[in-house]
């Protein structure tokens, strides 16, 4: 626990649970509002036929439309949390390494 405290920069322990809290619903909610966005604009598996590349092909599309939704839910529930500093500073952070760094300039 002592090493989550100093590598994220947080006092207490109850901040980390705060966090892992805020993650975990992020997550279940990402995937939960995805499905019917991804039905409402009409990508579901049935477009896709069973063969392997396919398949590969309507994962990568889902995680790369499901990734933005992630990445709003986590700013909305960090800011619910009260720890909206600490996932505003990740989401730079992982941005940047993404190579999106410029859109915080």
């Amino acid at each position: 626990m002592q090493e989550l405290k100093k590598r994220w920069g947080i006092e207490s322990n109850f901040s980390i649970i705060v966090i892992l809290i805020v993650f975990a619903i992020t997550g279940s909610s990402a995937l939960k509002i995805a499905r019917p966005f991804l039905d409402f604009i009409g990508f579901t598996r049935n477009l896709f036929t069973d063969e392997w590349h396919y398949s590969a092909l309507y994962w990568t599309v889902r995680i790369l439309i499901i990734f933005p939704i992630y990445q709003l839910l986590l700013m909305f529930f960090g800011w619910i949390s009260g720890q909206f500093k600490f996932f505003w500073n990740l989401e730079k952070k992982m941005l940047t390494r993404l190579g999106l760094g410029f859109l915080f300039k």
